[in-house]
Order: structure tokens, then C-alpha cells, then sequence
């Protein structure tokens, strides 16, 4: 209601901000903006609906980026649907694009909490830009033969998990915690956004098609690195480790009737396991740390975290 109530469908010029009611009613899981209202409900259960304006902010910020990446990334589809840049043209989603950027920080100037505007403008203009270096990096990589796992984990650290831990951290802030407890919040989110990646990367190789929505082994059709497929080269050795490589040097056209190859030599290592085993570290911690937060403030009530753990729970056992 609060993205309805910007009034997208309405305003002029269409040619502006058609593209940018488009992209926000094509759906989505609406995973940040719904973190940042969990995370003001636990502190401040009878005034959570503060925290309306910096949802939004967030949510429109989050489309703006996937807006974006879809023009960069040449993605045909997003949620099924014509991409942005498909269904207009380029100019129109790099412009469409920087309103929405735009009007994620109007949104976030509406908070009745005005107190807190500058901290939350200066926490929102961090992860804005760790964002879009972490969206550079994934391009660079693309150029490079030589990604290791450490630098993947930075790069998917910036590019997704920054934007979790920041929806959380604001809407506690917003709730009045205090510093110190929304910055462990913020942790929280960076792993649970690190293992959300992860989740992702594993369901593109061993995910069940009907419930995943897409084609399954699209990246390695695409030759994505993901963190399966640097794990894999790290440990792969000798003929193996050619026959990889022979692999990736094939055409994605090509690569389309190989999956099954790729995905053998994923096996050879193990590399389902080891991500599997990241996932649930990633996840244990952020649970841990959650449930050690909820306990040690004395103000809080521990049920007042329940539509976190909740939300925790349908982020980390999802299959889709």
C-alpha cells in the first residue's frame, strides 16, 4: 500500500513512470520491506507502522537496482514478465531506473521520525553504494579466469546481503534500538543474505524445476561464476580440471546439452555438501544471534520477534 500510495500509475510523464509502476506491481517476495517492518515490531510492537516510508524506500531501491542490472545483464525475462528495457527501449530503464533510485530517498525523507533522518540517510547512501560496487565486481568477473571463493563471498556480500542487513538495522533504529543492537541486526542480515545467495546458486544446479520458476542449469549454460563453480575449480585437479575448463570454453548454446557434464564434475567434489554445510553455518549463526539478541535486552519481549523468525525461516528453507 505504501508503493500504491506513491501514485506511479497516475503521475506524468507516462513514458517516466509507467516503467516504474510496471516493474514494481510484477511482485517479488517483498523480503526487505517486510525485514525492515519484523525488525521495528520487535523493538516497538504498537508503532511498527513507522516504519512504512523506509519500506518502501527500500523496496524501491531494491526494484531500481534489478531494473538496472536487468539492461546490463541483457535478461529478457524478470518474474516472467518482459523486462523493462524489452518492453521500452534502453533510455527508458536508465531513466526510469535513476527515479526510482530517486524516489527510494523521497521515501525515506516521509519517516515521522525525524530525529533519526540523517543516520538512516547516511546508512541508506552506504549500502546504496556498496551495492553498486558489488554489482561492478560481478561484471569484472566476468572478464577474469581467476575468481576465488573468498573474493565471490565479498562480491554477493555487497551486492545482496548489504541491502538485508540494512532493511533490518533501519527498521530497529526506527523502533528505537539502539545503535549497538540494530548494528547486530545488520550482521544478522548480511548472513542470512550471504546463505539466501548461496541457496540461490545451489537451486540453479540441484533445485526441482516446478518450484524453482526457471530453467534449472542456467547458469552453467551462462557460465556464471557462482560459488559452486569457483569451489569447483579450486579443487578440481589435472584431467579434470581441463575437462572443466574445455567446458566452459564452449558456447552457452553448446553448453545447453552439457549440463549434466558440469554438474558430474561438481559431484566429483562434492561441491552440493559443501555448499549445503555453508548454508546451514551461515544460517545457524544468523539464528543464534537473533535468539541471543531477543534474550539479552531486558525491554524486549521475546515474541515480539516472531514475525522475524519467521521470515527467517521462509528465507533459509526456501525452494524457490
Amino acid at each position: 500500500t505504501s508503493l500504491n500510495a506513491r501514485g506511479f500509475a497516475e503521475r506524468q510523464p507516462q513514458g517516466l513512470f509507467a516503467p516504474i509502476e510496471y516493474t514494481l506491481q510484477l511482485g517479488g517476495k517483498r523480503i526487505r520491506p517486510m525485514l525492515c517492518l519484523a525488525a521495528a515490531y520487535a523493538f516497538a510492537p504498537e508503532r511498527w507502522h513507522e516504519a512504512l516510508p523506509a519500506a518502501a524506500a527500500l523496496e524501491i531501491f531494491h526494484n531500481f537496482t534489478l531494473l538496472h542490472d536487468d539492461l546490463m545483464d541483457r535478461s529478457p525475462l524478470r518474474r516472467g514478465q518482459e523486462t523493462v528495457y524489452r518492453k521500452w527501449d534502453d533510455n527508458t530503464a536508465i531513466l526510469s531506473g535513476d527515479a526510482m533510485c530517486i524516489e527510494a530517498y523521497a521515501a525515506l525523507g516521509e519517516l515521522e521520525a525525524s530525529a533519526l533522518q540523517p543516520q538512516l540517510f547516511a546508512l541508506f547512501s552506504r549500502m546504496a553504494l556498496e551495492v553498486c560496487v558489488g554489482q561492478q565486481l560481478d561484471m569484472e568477473f566476468e572478464h577474469r579466469s581467476d575468481v576465488a571463493v573468498s573474493e565471490y563471498l565479498e562480491m554477493i556480500r555487497l551486492k545482496t546481503s548489504v541491502l538485508l542487513g540494512a532493511s533490518l538495522q533501519i527498521g530497529a533504529l526506527i523502533g528505537g534500538a539502539s545503535t549497538e543492537e540494530a548494528e547486530r541486526l545488520y550482521r544478522i542480515g548480511v548472513q542470512l543474505g550471504l546463505a539466501f545467495q548461496i541457496q540461490d546458486d545451489l537451486l540453479d544446479v540441484y533445485g526441482d524445476e516446478a518450484t524453482f520458476g526457471k530453467p534449472i542449469g542456467g547458469d552453467i549454460v551462462n557460465a556464471k561464476k557462482t560459488l559452486l563453480l569457483l569451489y569447483t575449480q579450486e579443487q578440481l585437479q589435472g584431467a579434470q580440471r581441463e575437462e572443466l575448463q574445455r567446458l566452459l570454453d564452449l558456447s552457452p548454446e553448446e553448453r545447453k546439452g552439457r549440463i549434466a557434464e558440469v554438474r558430474a564434475l561438481y559431484d566429483a567434489v562434492g561441491v552440493r555438501a559443501y555448499a549445503e554445510g555453508e548454508v546451514a553455518r551461515l544460517s545457524q549463526s544468523a539464528y543464534s544471534e537473533l535468539e541471543a539478541l531477543s534474550t539479552s535486552v531486558p525491554t524486549l519481549e521475546a515474541e515480539h520477534f516472531g514475525p522475524l523468525h519467521l521470515l527467517f525461516d521462509s528465507l533459509s528453507g526456501r525452494t524457490h
